[in-house]
C-alpha cells in the first residue's frame, strides 16, 4: 500500500464527516420548523485493496463514503395555535396541497393553513389544500380544492314547536261566553290589536317562529281555565295566534284572511289535566282549506287538526303568500301513539261543541305518550312558561370555522347553526422513505414511494386531526449535539491521518538529499 493511499483514506474520512456536519447543521437549523423531519447521514466503507502476505491474502480498506441520507418520519411534538385551521395529524398521513400555478401535488405534515383573499384554504406558500365537499353528513364528489364560499347559512322555516308550561290550577276563568270550551275562540278578533284583551284570558306566552325566507314572527298562546264541573279534572282552553298582518292565507273565495276576525288564528283547543295536575287529554282544531274569507270564525270551518307522523297536531301557517304555506306541529308534551283522534263523543269540529257538552265527550288521542316535562296544571302562585323550543332559524352569516378530529371543516353562523362544509384529504405511502423532499416541508411522490393512498382522518391507516395545533420539528437537539461532538472528533482524527501521511511522505522525499 502506498502513502498516497493513506492520504486519500484520510481525506475520505474528512469528506464524509464534513457531509455529516451539513446534515446535522440542517437539522439544528430546522429544529423549530413546523412539520420538519430530521435526517441522518449513513456512512459505508468503500472498496478494498487485496494484498498477498505470508499468511495468505489480506485486505486493506480505502476509506469511507456516504451510503444514504435517512429521513426520520416519526411524529413531532404538538405546538398550540390560536388559529382553528392550524391542524396537526396524530398518527399516519400527509395533507395534500396543490400548486395552483403548476398543478403539482405536494404532501406535507405542516398544517399551518389559513384562508386567502379568495377563500381558498392554503398553506404558507399559497398551495391549495385538498379535500371533499360535505353533503348530508358525508364526503361526496371528487377530491377538490377547499374554498370557503358558503358565507351564509340558508334559513329554515319552523316546522315544530314545543312548549312546556305550568298553568296555575287556582286561576280564574276570564273568558266567559255561553260555550265555555270555545270562549277564547269566540272572543278572538283579528281585526283588533291585540286580538284578545288581557282581561279575557288568564295567561299568555309568546315565542318567535320563522318563515321560509327566514323572517321572524311572534306566535302567542292565550290560555284560560274552563269553569265547568269536570269530576275533579282541570280543563284549560287555548288559542295560538300570530300577528294578523302576517297572515297571508287566502280563503276559498280567493280573498286574503288578514283583514277578517280570524286573521292570525292558527289553532284552538283544550288541555285536560287530572286532579294531580298531569295532562290526560287534549284537543286541537284548525281552519279547513275550504273556508271563505267571510267565514273564518264559523265554528263549522274549524275541524280537528291533522296529526304529524310523530303524533302532534299540525296547523298550516302562511307568512309569505306561498302556494303551500308551512305545516307546523304543536307540542304541549303529549303525542298520539298512532296519530289518530278518538271521536267517539261525536265531535269533529268546533260546531259540535255546545254549552251542554261534557268534557269527557271532547276528542282525545286514541293512545298517547306523555313526555317528561309536559305541560302541567299545579297549584302555584302564577302560571309560568318553563321551556320554549322551535326548529326554525333565520339566515346566518359565517362567524368562525373549526376542524374536528375527522378533519371535517365546520362553519359556525350567526343563526347558531353549524354546517359541515369540507373534509380534509389525507395521503399515505407504501414506502414513506421514497418521498422526495422539495423544501418548505413539502414532499413529492416518486416511483420509490409508490402512488399516494388517499383517505380521511380516522379511517383505516390514517391518524386523527388535532385542531388549533401544529406538529413541530422532530429534531432531538440533545442527540444532534452529541452527534456533532462525535463528528468533530472523527474529523480531527482523520485530519491527523492526513498530516501523519504527509510527514511520512516528506521523510521519504528527503532520503535522496
Amino acid at each position: 500500500m502506498s502513502l498516497t493511499s493513506s492520504l486519500y483514506t484520510g481525506i475520505s474520512g474528512l469528506y464524509v464527516n464534513s457531509f455529516a456536519t451539513s446534515v446535522v447543521s440542517n437539522n439544528l437549523a430546522n429544529s423549530s420548523t413546523v412539520g420538519f423531519k430530521s435526517s441522518d447521514a449513513i456512512f459505508e466503507d468503500v472498496f478494498y485493496s487485496t494484498l498477498t502476505t505470508g499468511g495468505g491474502l489480506a485486505q486493506v480498506g480505502n476509506g469511507a463514503g456516504v451510503s444514504t441520507i435517512n429521513t426520520d418520519y416519526s411524529q413531532g411534538t404538538y405546538q398550540n395555535s390560536s388559529i382553528s385551521t392550524n391542524v396537526a395529524i396524530n398518527g399516519d398521513g400527509y395533507y395534500m396541497v396543490v400548486d395552483p400555478d403548476t398543478s403539482t401535488t405536494y404532501y406535507t405534515r405542516a398544517g399551518n393553513f389559513d384562508f386567502d383573499k379568495d377563500g381558498f384554504l392554503v398553506d404558507a406558500y399559497g398551495n391549495q389544500v385538498q379535500g371533499w365537499e360535505m353533503e348530508n353528513g358525508s364526503a361526496s364528489g371528487s377530491l377538490t380544492t377547499i374554498q370557503l364560499d358558503q358565507s351564509q347559512s340558508p334559513p329554515k322555516a319552523t316546522s315544530e314547536i314545543a312548549l312546556t308550561m305550568n298553568l296555575d290550577s287556582q286561576s280564574v276563568d276570564e273568558a266567559i261566553t255561553a260555550n265555555p270550551y270555545t270562549s277564547l275562540f269566540e272572543l278572538y278578533d283579528g281585526t283588533q290589536n291585540p286580538p284578545l284583551d288581557d282581561s279575557q284570558y288568564s295567561y299568555s306566552t309568546t315565542m318567535t317562529v320563522y318563515d321560509e325566507n327566514g323572517s321572524a314572527h311572534d306566535m302567542t298562546y292565550y290560555m284560560d281555565p274552563v269553569d265547568v264541573d269536570a269530576d275533579g279534572n282541570i280543563v284549560w282552553e287555548y288559542v295560538a295566534a300570530y300577528e294578523a298582518e302576517d297572515d297571508m292565507r287566502s280563503g276559498s273565495d280567493g280573498l286574503d284572511l288578514n283583514t277578517t276576525s280570524g286573521a292570525g288564528l292558527a289553532m284552538t283547543g283544550t288541555l285536560t289535566f287530572n286532579s294531580e295536575g298531569q295532562m290526560t287529554s287534549m284537543t286541537a282544531f284548525t281552519l279547513n282549506d275550504s273556508a271563505a274569507s267571510t267565514a273564518t270564525k264559523d265554528p263549522a270551518n274549524w275541524e280537528l287538526a291533522s296529526l304529524s307522523p310523530a303524533g302532534y297536531p299540525e296547523a298550516n301557517l302562511n307568512f309569505t303568500g306561498s302556494a303551500e304555506g308551512q305545516n307546523v306541529s304543536f307540542n304541549f308534551g303529549m303525542s298520539s301513539d298512532n296519530a289518530t283522534w278518538d271521536t267517539s263523543g261525536g265531535i269533529t269540529s268546533l260546531a259540535d261543541i255546545t254549552a251542554a257538552t261534557d268534557y269527557s265527550d271532547l276528542p282525545s288521542f286514541s293512545d298517547y305518550t306523555l313526555e317528561t316535562g309536559a305541560t302541567t296544571s299545579y297549584s302555584d302562585s302564577s302560571s309560568a312558561t318553563y321551556d320554549i323550543a322551535q326548529d326554525g332559524y333565520p339566515t346566518g352569516s359565517l362567524v368562525s370555522v373549526e376542524v374536528d378530529e375527522n378533519g371535517i371543516l365546520i362553519g359556525n353562523y350567526t343563526n347558531s347553526q353549524s354546517i359541515e362544509l369540507f373534509q380534509l384529504g389525507l395521503a399515505s405511502f407504501t414506502n414513506e422513505s421514497g418521498l422526495k423532499a422539495e423544501g418548505g416541508t413539502l414532499f413529492r411522490a416518486t416511483t420509490d414511494s409508490g402512488e399516494a393512498i388517499i383517505g380521511t382522518a380516522g379511517s383505516s391507516g390514517f391518524g386523527s386531526v388535532v385542531s388549533n395545533a401544529l406538529e413541530g420539528s422532530n429534531v432531538d437537539l440533545a442527540s444532534q449535539m452529541t452527534e456533532l461532538i462525535i463528528i468533530q472528533s472523527s474529523y480531527q482524527a482523520n485530519s491527523k491521518v492526513v498530516t501523519t501521511a504527509d510527514t511520512l511522505l516528506q521523510t521519504a522525499i528527503s532520503l535522496k538529499k
